[in-house]
């Protein structure tokens, strides 16, 4: 098949499944094309036969912005009329839904020889964020309703994007995210010592870090156990502060955006996540493959990926007093961690595998053109 895949260029969910759906597509003999304002961190150091096309807007005084949205429609334009496109698949609602939509009813017009299917997978902020802006909506139920077809990373999303959607809702398909467990994969041995827990996020407020610093402060009290925080956003500033404040020093380290992720999670005990909401949770998934029992809030879609009492335990969003008692019990016997850590790996080799993943796409595509 020719696939062209429209994506942000993010360490987010969107952005990680959109390259890494790209670069399996591609290792399986498709021609597969990825558009996007920058360079995806999973494709960035991978020599996959994706064709990558940086779309740049124009850098003019009299817009506000550059305007790369349109861009992507241009550059998906080329494409279809140099070698064609059989599907065109947008990850995440804005802008690339409105861009694809667009490319492809200008193809229309031009008579191209072959109109590509649209696939427009939703994968969270894009359902409870941007299409609850009334300035979007309109144009979104629209482009959904033009799609071939609609999916979304979680059931629960699945629910929440019909609710939002009404009755003028069309199908939609749940094809959960999935993680490479080739890379994402435990160390041989796990090294014993005192409770290595670690978080990675875009460090937004709806993930709530503060909250997380807060409740390791008073778990760990007058203890080893340490806090390994990845990312980067707009409360990574206030973070450092209250830790400094809290007195953590040295046992809570902040790394910054990393590549190397699998190998950083695998040498950890445990993944912490305490959000406010979660679509799906890829982050505790790669956890949970590498070995990593996951204590989080049970949000969203994350019940979905961990297991209560099985990959690892769920609290209630907002109470802190019992995400502290549980991760006393984790201070107190790391083998507890470990020990979710096993069953999570197993359910993500199971339920969870790249391959599984990505040929429910494939599956999907398939489907459409043979319509």
């Amino acid at each position: 098949m020719r696939i062209g895949i429209l994506c942000h260029p993010t360490f987010g969910g969107s952005g990680v499944v959109a390259s890494e759906c790209a670069l399996s597509l591609a290792e399986h003999g498709h021609r597969v094309h990825l558009f996007s304002p920058g360079v995806p961190p999973r494709l960035a150091h991978n020599s996959g036969a994706v064709v990558l096309h940086r779309v740049h807007g124009l850098d003019y005084p009299l817009f506000a912005n550059s305007h790369a949205e349109l861009a992507a429609t241009g550059a998906v334009l080329d494409v279809i009329a140099s070698e064609g496109l059989d599907v065109l698949h947008a990850h995440y609602a804005l802008p690339h839904a409105v861009s694809a939509h667009l490319a492809r009813e200008a193809a229309r017009v031009n008579d191209a020889a072959s109109v590509p299917r649209l696939v427009v997978t939703l994968h969270g902020t894009d359902v409870t964020l941007v299409a609850a802006a009334p300035a979007y909506a309109p144009l979104l139920r629209y482009v959904l309703g033009c799609a071939d077809a609609v999916t979304a990373v979680s059931r629960d999303l699945s629910i929440r994007l019909r609710d939002w959607w009404g009755t003028a809702a069309g199908p939609i398909e749940t094809l959960p995210n999935f993680v490479d467990t080739h890379a994402f994969a435990p160390r041989a041995e796990r090294e014993p010592g005192p409770l290595r827990s670690i978080h990675v996020s875009n460090f937004r407020p709806l993930k709530r870090v503060p909250w997380l610093i807060e409740a390791f402060a008073r778990a760990s009290q007058g203890g080893d156990a340490s806090l390994t925080l990845v990312g980067d956003g707009p409360e990574l500033p206030r973070c450092r502060d209250l830790a400094a404040e809290l007195g953590l020093g040295t046992r809570v380290r902040f790394l910054g955006e990393r590549r190397d992720l699998p190998a950083l999670l695998a040498a950890h005990d445990a993944f912490l996540l305490t959000s406010r909401e979660e679509s799906f949770g890829l982050s505790a998934l790669e956890a949970s493959s590498c070995g990593l029992g996951v204590l989080a809030t049970r949000v969203g879609g994350l019940p979905e990926v961990v297991q209560d009492g099985a990959g690892g335990r769920l609290v209630a969003p907002d109470d802190q007093n019992a995400f502290v008692r549980e991760l006393v019990a984790w201070i107190a016997d790391p083998a507890r961690a470990h020990a979710f850590g096993v069953r999570g790996r197993a359910r993500a080799t199971a339920d969870f595998d790249r391959d599984t993943g990505v040929q429910r796409y494939a599956d999907l595509y398939t489907r459409l053109l043979d319509r």
